[in-house]
């Protein structure tokens, strides 16, 4: 195999045989060291010399081809169609959830960074074993890894991070690591992360919106304990730190009942979006009048909030994912954390 450009496979590796044959010819490619028309191994030749399948070969060449970046000549071989361009920073994104506050910074941070990365997206359910598994088979594989620790543990109660979590983030180079949306001081590493204070943001917002809220004689968080997405402790916490140090009556509950027993002048604080629904829902139909009888703030913002007019207390999702492309592409390692607003739209 003399004339025949030699691919590299670790037999140690835990990449997929398959990943590796693309990884070694494209990156020759990039580096000029396979130019175009030049030939590389057949199927039997690497499955012969590296004791591979041809199954697995097959894939890696099946993966070339639809990418136009190897062709066959029957009877002659495979060829290098065309160059590659240079690298970009592939990036693994980790979300715990599908939602459209985690969507709206995952696109951020995709449109800022536009065409100097490649950001493959795992949601991970937050599962740790999810998270843990989807992290150990990106090894090797991407240049950064974007994490947004948010978990679950068996009584569905949230936690940021476990030990084992905590282990597999510190083998990451921390050059190499960003923290979104949740911190993790436990980590006690020098990462970059864009963070919500969940405990000091809650709070600090009502503080803000405090003037509106001195019309109403009580009020109610509704906080679910147990969903299949929880929410941070911190948020309730914070609520209930602002209740005390302000002198407000308050309850917590865990959702909006369908015959909920509506008193004028309380105001309602709610974090799902079914409850939000149920309650204006509830509102209307016995005819309070909302942002007068009773009081409606939201938790996170959407644009369908804005055309609704519901007060929303919120960080905003597009600065988080602009602010992480930044620190990306500038390779800073910092920590920030991300504004959060009392945005008053009148249901309050």
């Amino acid at each position: 195999m003399e004339d025949i450009h030699p691919i590299r496979i670790d037999s140690e590796s835990r990449i997929p045989k398959y990943h590796q044959i693309v990884n070694s010819i494209v990156g020759d490619i990039e580096k000029g060291i396979l130019t175009v028309g030049q030939r590389i191994p057949s199927i039997n030749e690497i499955s012969e010399e590296y004791y591979l399948s041809r199954d697995t070969v097959e894939k890696a060449y099946n993966y070339l081809k639809e990418k136009q970046i190897i062709v066959s000549a029957k009877g002659k071989g495979y060829y290098v169609a065309r160059t590659v361009l240079p690298s970009r920073i592939n990036i693994l994104c980790l979300l715990n959830k599908l939602s459209s506050y985690k969507l709206q910074i995952y696109n951020s941070l995709v449109g800022s960074l536009s065409t100097n990365a490649h950001v493959d997206l795992t949601i991970y359910h937050a599962d740790p074993n999810i998270f843990l598994t989807a992290l150990r088979e990106g090894t090797g594989r991407y240049d950064y890894f974007v994490v947004m620790p948010h978990f679950k543990d068996q009584h569905l109660a949230h936690e940021s991070t476990t030990a084992e979590v905590l282990d597999a983030l510190r083998k990451i180079p921390e050059d190499r690591l960003l923290l979104l949306d949740n911190y993790l001081p436990e980590l006690k590493r020098d990462v970059s992360s864009v963070y919500q204070d969940f405990k000091n943001d809650i709070y600090e917002a009502l503080r803000e919106g405090q003037a509106r809220l001195k019309r109403y004689d009580k009020l109610i968080l509704v906080y679910p304990r147990k969903t299949v997405y929880p929410y941070p402790l911190e948020i309730l916490q914070g609520f209930q730190k602002f209740c005390s140090d302000a002198g407000f009556d308050f309850e917590i509950l865990e959702e909006i009942y369908n015959d909920m027993e509506l008193q004028p002048k309380d105001a309602y604080i709610t974090i799902e979006e079914n409850d939000l629904v149920r309650l204006i829902k509830q509102v209307r139909d016995k005819k309070f009048v909302l942002g007068k009888d009773i009081g409606v703030i939201s938790y996170n913002d959407t644009p369908l909030k804005d055309l609704l007019g519901i007060t929303v207390i919120s960080t905003d999702f597009q600065v988080m994912g602009e602010t992480a492309a930044y620190m990306i592409l500038k390779k800073k390692r910092e920590t920030v954390k991300n504004v959060f607003r009392f945005i008053d739209r009148g249901s309050v």
